[in-house]
């Protein structure tokens, strides 16, 4: 038996190319332009015996009885044992959009808080949605789907997806709006996703220069003021969005060893380094061996193991010398050229970093 490991992939260097441009808006959220997220608590109903067995989920329990009390049907007071396992108790959530208006519809998301098996087909009652300040802002109701497939038999059976939590599209009203009122101060800012200096000087460089002259100044590396003195809020944004940069990115190497994948920046470099890297086959031969008793004995046949190991290692990987680069492109043609997969980078790389040739932050997960 031979025990080896080897890896075969593809490491696709990048081309030289034309500076990338990309949209303000694209990269950029604007003060006070945000998303809000609500919740609620709600039933489930017209399940297939799925739900929630109410002998064990009080809280289940207590909300049919609560619900069926405001429709006029009253069973609290009475000595009845509810035995339905077609409802489950659920916590949906919903994301309000910025610049929502009451009547207009927002997706949903419905998930069992129960010990519900499955909530396919199920019918979410009337769920009022809150924010974090205890207000209403969506009311949600609707036919839930889980795109979840279960099927089963006597002795085994199959769940593909998670059949306890769904979604209704568009399965909530907005009630209530968020007011954003982008001119309420002389002063708005731009928050950059990926904070960098470079990329917000840059903005407020193409800022000052397409639109108006000291209208935009850095703040720090991820805020970009803009004075809206005497100009219209919404066609101001409006023009800034469209604006393009280039923006600038951190050298840095990401490394995944569970699935051995490394994507680095257009940024990083190497200092010159020399590199051996050899690869080493361990073979285990397994020779059991027969041992005979002797002539007339009363002793039986044995199987005796035998194993033999042996180790070597291959003498065509030299040492070699990766020379520092200008661009990624000559970096990957380098580590290209020693042979090496990209497991054996990940470790070579480890390596560069702690001699200190590596010029970029190494991140492994």
């Amino acid at each position: 038996m031979i025990v080896t490991a080897f890896f075969l992939a593809g490491v696709f260097p990048v081309s030289p190319a034309d500076a990338a441009m990309v949209r303000v808006k694209d990269i950029v959220d604007y003060e006070g332009v945000r998303d809000n997220q609500l919740v609620g608590y709600g039933l489930v109903v017209g399940l297939n015996g799925t739900g929630d067995r109410l002998t064990n989920t009080i809280f289940t329990r207590e909300t049919l009885i609560s619900m069926l009390n405001r429709l006029g049907v009253n069973i609290r007071d009475r000595e009845v044992q509810l035995q339905t396992h077609d409802v489950a108790a659920v916590m949906v959530t919903a994301t309000l959009p910025p610049f929502s208006h009451g009547g207009g519809r927002i997706d949903v998301t419905v998930s069992a808080a129960g010990d519900a098996r499955d909530l396919t087909g199920g019918t979410l009652l009337v769920t009022p949605l809150q924010a974090a300040d205890g207000e209403v802002y969506a009311v949600a109701q609707g036919s839930l789907v889980t795109n979840a497939v279960s099927a089963g038999g006597a002795g085994a059976s199959l769940t593909q997806n998670v059949p306890t939590s769904g979604h209704i599209a568009n399965g909530a009203v907005v009630e209530r709006e968020v007011p954003v009122n982008l001119g309420a101060t002389r002063v708005i800012h731009l928050s950059l996703r990926n904070s960098n200096f470079t990329t917000a000087n840059r903005i407020a460089t193409a800022i000052n220069r397409s639109i108006g002259r000291g209208m935009a100044r850095v703040d720090d590396p991820r805020t970009i003021a803009i004075d809206l003195s005497g100009r219209e809020a919404a066609e101001t944004l409006y023009r800034i969005g469209d604006l393009t940069i280039e923006p600038d990115t951190m050298a840095k190497v990401i490394v995944d060893e569970a699935s051995g994948t490394i994507v680095m920046g257009d940024n990083v470099r190497i200092s010159t380094v020399a590199i051996a890297q050899g690869n080493l086959t361990i073979q285990v031969t397994e020779a059991p061996v027969a041992s005979q008793p002797g002539p007339f004995s009363n002793g039986t046949t044995a199987i005796l193991a035998r194993t033999q190991i042996a180790a070597s290692t291959d003498s065509s990987h030299r040492l070699g010398i990766l020379r520092e680069g200008p661009t990624l492109s000559t970096l990957v043609s380098g580590m290209n050229a020693l042979g090496m997969g990209p497991r054996d980078m990940i470790s070579i790389l480890q390596a560069i970093k702690a001699d200190g040739a590596l010029q970029a932050d190494l991140e492994v997960r």
